[in-house]
């Protein structure tokens, strides 16, 4: 207590506060103090704003996906006007918010000063500009909505997120791409209508291919039936070509976006399962040893 008192000590007849051999004016003190809480307040708002509006977005989103209503929007098309939603309500809240922060800290500032910062911020928002203009055209055109798998440039993923600046795509790594929407010129959409179903199998040289083709096919009959994500039934188009060990036949189908893959690999081991049980052989690398006898 004796350290503190020698370290920090008021003179309220003369409004000064000493820190050691310093010497504060309480007013400016209370100035400042003043400041830090006004813009601790505004912070706060603005985290308040983001958090309310969020949630009434949220719920938004869940009314029309829940909806029978005529003119309600599907799942996609409802999930995607969220985040634009919440994308343009995080930056309006930013912008404000930082905004009042600015005038309220630099309130005496220059008019030179003024010009130049926003000369700087006119330069500086120009592909903040061409992203949000991007951003609207993706959004009112449709290219592509949350949940779509799409390929932009060598990036391949599902589309987490569609902001008016950036959309947020995860690869099946894992890996998040963040890809400023002005940057984005062409995209394809691997999500919309029917997506195919190939299997590509191998018979020995040795067995017949229309028996093959015909098992084939039976368990692709059964397949189909099980399975309510296929559109057009898998089937045996023909032989497609000869390798170094045996014979490829080609199945090809159609199938709801983004089931094709686990079609695909459960089709695979079903017809690998019947070609076994039917005693067709699935040709693998061999090693044939022949050992010679010389006649002494």
């Amino acid at each position: 207590m004796i350290l503190l008192s020698t370290l920090f000590s008021v003179d309220f007849d003369n409004s000064v506060l000493r820190i050691g051999n310093q010497s504060v004016n309480l007013e400016t003190v209370n100035k400042v103090l003043f400041k830090i809480t006004t813009i601790v307040i505004i912070v706060f708002l603005m985290y308040l704003a983001i958090k309310i509006g969020n949630s009434l977005i949220d719920k938004f989103v869940k009314n029309q996906v829940e909806s029978d209503l005529r003119f309600t929007m599907n799942e996609k098309k409802a999930n995607t006007v969220g985040e634009v939603l919440k994308s343009v309500l995080k930056y309006t809240v930013y912008f404000f918010g930082i905004t009042a922060v600015l005038s309220y800290l630099f309130n005496g500032i220059s008019l030179t000063f003024a010009s130049i910062g926003g000369v700087a911020v006119g330069f500086g928002a120009q592909s903040l500009v061409k992203d949000l203009i991007n951003g609207f055209f993706i959004l009112f055109e449709d290219q592509y909505a949350v949940g779509d798998y799409i390929t932009v440039g060598n990036l391949n993923g599902i589309v987490e997120s569609i902001g008016i600046r950036t959309t947020i795509l995860r690869d099946f790594s894992g890996d998040i791409h963040l890809i400023p929407n002005g940057t984005i010129s062409t995209v394809t959409n691997r999500s919309r209508g029917n997506m195919r179903i190939m299997v590509d199998m191998e018979i020995a040289y040795e067995e017949n291919v229309d028996n093959a083709i015909d098992v084939i096919n039976a368990v692709c009959d059964r397949f189909s039936k099980d399975n309510n994500d296929i559109i057009d039934k898998p089937q045996v188009i023909g032989v497609t070509s000869f390798t170094q060990s045996g014979i490829t036949i080609r199945v090809t189908g159609s199938a709801k976006p983004m089931t094709q893959w686990a079609i695909e690999r459960e089709l695979r081991k079903e017809i690998k399962k019947e070609l076994d049980s039917q005693g067709i052989e699935i040709p693998y690398p061999k090693t044939q040893i022949i050992q010679t006898v010389e006649n002494k």
